[in-house]
């Protein structure tokens, strides 16, 4: 078996990954906030925790690998969102998570194992895990207190808060600079439970008419689906932060382990052209945005081009050459080839994602010796040439010249060039090239392509 090595945000160290249960590896990824469209930044983490998926079922066994990936389908944002469009919050939430389906799709993922929606998770049946139940157990157990309609985790009764994020609560504490509310009974404790105006989404309570806080969500739903502690918690590095920390917080204060989970992943940062993306920078980019003018494999591709943890410049030579790459690769696979991936391939990925070493590994398939298990990796990572084909051949420049006239030129060049009259073998060069055509020599002759 294929000996994996993740690097663990909780311990700063790249361990190899021993799961509870081989047969059952459990993972769980925050999802989105259904008030908006989805931007590229959030298409990072979906297609990080893609390709483990994919690498851990095909270590493990397509059966033996429980994914769960959350929508917050409650939230102050999707309340301020609908009110501004003049909708009910369940068109909104309804319509923005069909647009999320779709735009993941597109960018060739796997739908998880699960993919609750935390509505469906704040009060549930009697013996069934909820958020309400989890707030009770927390105050039985002396970590949170209910105040003027609200609950609130008490920070200080967790000596290992902060754990995550490497820092003490004093030093948490001395940092913060919101406005303490009057019901606190210290500056970073945080919501469970808050009341609902007439016009908000609301859950009956002991504590009275309310929702929950954005943290205790992933708490209960991980808890119900995957088991009080389990392997993975996945997400963007900006989530460590209050999110995953106070996550921890409320987990193992309520069930009394060490950990919620054995190893916690975070992707970096996303940039736009080297820049912050931003709408007051002009440069705020969203996934369906760039699937209207690119395949969704050439969108992977690109996010693939740095390691995970690291950061990302997303730009559009990014994409160019993310195409470039693609057409030589499905131009090389060779057809009735090996079905499984490359050993090297799962190799390079089995060292932490480490996805530029998976690319140096693919372009080494090239070569006549590894074509023949290129279309069985490519299809592992998620890639679809006919839907890439599709789009090449829709987005094909027209061409001045017929293709008879650009074979007739390319064989008088090559001509030319065995004659070693290299100046009229330019010049036929460059006569193809203002037609809008690439002549290219390589190592398997000459070929050429439509200039884009």
């Amino acid at each position: 078996m294929t000996s994996l090595k993740l690097y663990n945000s909780l311990t700063r160290t790249k361990d190899a990954f021993a799961p509870i249960d081989p047969s059952d590896v459990r993972m769980y990824v925050c999802g989105p906030t259904v008030y908006d469209r989805a931007h590229i930044g959030n298409a990072r983490p979906v297609i990080v925790f893609d390709l483990l998926f994919r690498l851990l079922r095909h270590v493990y066994g397509e059966n033996a690998v429980t994914y769960v990936r959350n929508i917050t389908d409650v939230d102050d944002k999707i309340n301020a969102r609908a009110a501004e469009r003049g909708i009910t919050i369940r068109e909104l939430t309804e319509g923005t998570a069909k647009g999320f389906h779709e735009d993941v799709a597109g960018l060739g993922c796997l739908s998880p194992t699960h993919e609750p929606r935390a509505t469906e998770f704040v009060c549930r049946g009697e013996n069934e895990l909820d958020m309400v139940k989890l707030v009770e157990r927390l105050i039985a157990g002396g970590h949170a207190y209910a105040a003027e309609g609200h609950v609130l985790f008490d920070v200080s009764s967790m000596p290992a808060y902060g754990q995550l994020a490497r820092r003490s609560l004093d030093d948490m504490q001395a940092g913060a600079r919101v406005e303490v509310a009057p019901y606190k009974k210290g500056a970073m404790d945080f919501v469970l439970w808050k009341p609902s105006a007439a016009a908000e989404p609301g859950w009956d309570s002991p504590w009275g008419r309310g929702r929950p806080g954005w943290h205790l969500e992933c708490s209960a739903m991980s808890a119900a689906l995957l088991g009080e502690v389990f392997d993975i918690h996945g997400g963007g590095i900006d989530l460590i932060f209050p999110h995953h920390e106070n996550e921890i917080a409320q987990s193992t204060c309520c069930f009394g382990h060490d950990r919620m989970a054995n190893v916690w992943m975070h992707n970096g940062f996303l940039q736009v052209e080297g820049e912050k993306m931003a709408k007051s920078a002009g440069n705020f980019v969203t996934i369906r945005e760039v699937l209207n003018d690119w395949p969704g494999d050439v969108a992977r591709l690109a996010m693939y081009a740095a390691h995970y943890r690291q950061p990302i410049n997303w730009t559009l030579k990014g994409l160019q050459e993310a195409e470039k790459t693609l057409g030589q690769w499905f131009d090389a696979a060779a057809e009735g080839a090996e079905a499984r991936p490359a050993p090297g391939v799962v190799e390079a990925l089995a060292d932490d994602l480490n996805t530029p070493k998976m690319i140096a590994e693919i372009h080494r398939l090239k070569s006549d010796g590894g074509r023949k298990a290129l279309a069985g990796t490519l299809q592992f990572l998620g890639f679809r040439p006919d839907d890439y084909a599709d789009w090449s051949a829709s987005h094909a420049p027209e061409l001045a010249i017929s293709v008879a006239e650009i074979e007739r030129l390319v064989d008088a060049r090559l001509a030319a060039r065995r004659d070693r009259n290299f100046a009229e073998a330019d010049r036929i060069r460059d006569e193809l090239l203002a037609s809008g055509v690439v002549v290219k020599d390589g190592a398997e002759g000459t070929t050429w392509e439509a200039a884009r």
